[in-house]
């Protein structure tokens, strides 16, 4: 087989083009994974603002993904109007120019390979963190992982948005499932307990307050917090790898994808206020993500956690 066929896959005639359209459930994943993954990254990025306030940073984490979750309505009802107005694809950059012209078009275009590079850097760093949280050894490996990771992500997604989409289907799905399963046993003890559960593995303390609640602080944990967004537009960009009708199905994904990722985020700062978990510095010794913070809360460090 040649390097290129392993690379790229076998090349396919344009009659077959139908043939690799997809529906909602290999959509979901295939243009739904950045802005899923986000849930694990987007509740530490605010919190991790929050670290100067100690223990009194945690209860803002839920006005903060309140405002999170109205612009991301905001956003769900933009990207389905503009998925009716661009049935063969139209994100950012397709919008501004056709309606606002040239140069903001392009500045659009800049803003999103920023963005798009930013992501891919945020969510391996994020998935690494994850690991090396589960597994401390690993942390010394940390920028050795995330360049492994950043090179498996490049082969698959070579192969094409179908074949990486599929790729990508069990994990996400058993990455959804799992989350839901974890959150909503977090949720019943929450509430079983009067808003005041007790944790099976006990957060790391949080360090002394240096600062008070300021606006500033606000706005900036409210600004790292909205990663949780990232990749919502992919489903607009790509209307046209949709079966027929494929407007309904792109919309149809798109909701599956807000729903999700709305539920992941309200059920994480809720647990996270409940179970009294903040962010941990990065790259320090020691360091714990907050969602392996609050596995390990509600589960415990066995079977379930690693899983």
């Amino acid at each position: 087989m040649a390097i290129s066929d392993w690379l790229f896959g076998r090349r396919l005639a344009t009659l077959d083009e139908g043939h690799q359209r997809v529906g909602v459930l290999a959509g979901i994943p295939m243009l739904g994974l950045d802005a899923l993954a986000s849930a694990a990254y987007g509740p530490e990025a605010a919190l991790t603002l929050l670290i100067p306030m100690g223990a009194e940073g945690v209860p803002y984490i839920g006005p903060i993904t309140i405002l999170i979750l109205g612009l991301l309505a905001v956003v769900y009802l933009s990207y389905r109007q503009t998925i009716a107005a661009y049935p063969q694809g139209g994100g950012s950059y397709t919008v501004a120019r056709e309606n606002l012209g040239t140069a903001p078009g392009l500045l659009a275009a800049a803003a999103l390979m920023l963005d798009y590079v930013l992501v891919v850097a945020v969510g391996i760093s994020a998935g690494i963190g994850a690991l090396v949280s589960a597994l401390p050894g690993l942390q010394p490996y940390t920028l050795p992982l995330c360049l492994a990771t950043l090179a498996l992500i490049t082969i698959v997604n070579l192969r094409g948005v179908k074949e990486s989409g599929l790729a990508f289907m069990i994990p996400t799905y058993l990455f959804v499932v799992s989350m839901l399963g974890v959150l909503g046993l977090g949720i019943y003890r929450a509430w079983a307990s009067g808003g005041h559960p007790v944790a099976v593995v006990t957060p790391p303390p949080f360090g002394p307050a240096t600062t008070g609640a300021t606006l500033w602080i606000l706005m900036r944990s409210f600004a790292s917090g909205c990663t949780a967004m990232t990749g919502v537009e992919a489903v607009s960009n790509g209307v046209s790898v949709f079966r027929d009708p494929p407007v309904r199905y792109a919309r149809h994904t798109l909701t599956a994808i807000i729903a999700l990722l709305g539920i992941l985020l309200a059920a994480i700062a809720y647990l996270c206020r409940a179970y009294q978990i903040g962010a941990t510095e990065p790259g320090h010794e020691g360091y714990q993500s907050v969602l392996s913070q609050l596995v390990a809360a509600i589960v415990g460090n066995g079977f379930a956690y690693y899983s």
